[in-house]
């Protein structure tokens, strides 16, 4: 192999080389072919909500040649919606947005859907830079909108960046679509606004507050769990019999609740039995003293039917009457 055979083998390998590091499928031009003044390369696309994946491409474009002018085209609103379909952004801000990427010397609004020659030829582009995969062309004009450029080797290979598209963006807000009207709700934002009805708006604020108490509960009941760990362990018992001590230690002190409550009732239910007795026998004169022993009598035989009225037994109390069939209270 020649001398220049050597040469052309070492500027091809260092092509390959900034190729790569560059993430470029292309490799570059070879020298002697560039002209004196920057290449100037073109890359066009819709740009709306400019994420990194658009501004990778970019870089790609910006990165073929060691001394490129990148002019980046956008379609207007009315091509846009026509051809593809509503944006979230208007065109004024996506112009906007590529102005601000540090990769891009220049906008070009209102770029035309497919590329001709006599656009290459009124902004002295010498190469058009996108990913190879085929670009459906919207407008019937061909098959592929970079078709042209591929046939006239003006074209140069960029690589899309994997996981993010402002489609894969705009999926993710419908599907969180509650969660993010609820967000912009809790920022000052009207159901008008957001285009919400009254009813919706009030559904999705019960709903959020339903979603932050079980969250509370579930955060409660891991901190429960943590807790019984940390007993157990301190115990030296296996978690699951420590839990089955603990449920008969409250078992137990329910029981004994329980009865507490149960004698506590019967005292104060026989005291208020001896209070209505005592009230009922006796018929008081302004001097404090009982009528006759007659009259007595008679009370105290009318106590005896009120007991009937005032005292009720345990086992007489009726269930039904404070709780249902499944055993919840009404």
């Amino acid at each position: 192999m020649g001398e220049s055979g050597v040469g052309k083998a070492e500027e091809e390998s260092h092509a390959t080389i900034n190729a790569t590091k560059n993430d470029v499928v292309s490799t570059t031009a070879d020298s002697s072919s560039l002209p004196d003044r920057p290449v100037r390369v073109y890359a066009d696309g819709i740009y709306d909500l400019f994420h990194f994946g658009h501004a990778r491409s970019l870089e790609q474009a910006k990165k073929l040649f060691p001394n490129a002018y990148l002019l980046v085209g956008c379609c207007n609103d009315q091509t846009t919606h026509k051809y593809k379909g509503k944006t979230v952004m208007t065109a004024a801000e996506r112009y906007e947005s590529l102005r601000h990427c540090k990769w891009v010397d220049e906008v070009i609004p209102d770029a035309p859907w497919v590329i001709n020659q006599e656009f290459l030829d009124k902004n002295q582009i010498d190469y058009v830079a996108h990913d190879s995969l085929p670009y459906a062309d919207a407008s019937g004009a061909g098959k592929d909108v970079y078709e042209f450029v591929k046939a006239v080797g003006r074209f140069k290979e960029t690589k899309r960046t994997d996981g993010i598209s402002t489609s894969d963006v705009i999926m993710r807000v419908v599907k969180d679509y509650n969660q993010y009207v609820m967000r912009n709700l809790d920022r000052g934002y009207s159901r008008k606004d957001l285009n919400v009805s009254y009813v919706k708006e009030k559904r999705l604020r019960v709903n959020m507050r339903l979603k932050k108490f079980q969250e509370k509960v579930k955060e409660q009941q891991e901190k429960v769990g943590e807790k019984i760990q940390t007993v157990a362990k301190t115990a030296g018992m296996h978690p699951n019999i420590w839990v089955e001590n603990a449920d008969r230690w409250v078992a137990g002190f329910l029981e004994m609740f329980e009865e507490g409550c149960h004698k506590m009732g019967t005292a104060i239910r026989d005291r208020i039995q001896e209070s209505l007795i005592g009230e009922q026998v006796k018929v008081l004169l302004p001097n404090g003293h009982e009528t006759s022993s007659d009259n007595e009598y008679e009370e105290e035989e009318e106590d005896d039917n009120d007991d009937d009225v005032y005292y009720y037994d345990d086992e007489d109390f009726n269930d039904d009457e404070y709780y249902d069939s499944d055993g919840k209270n009404c």
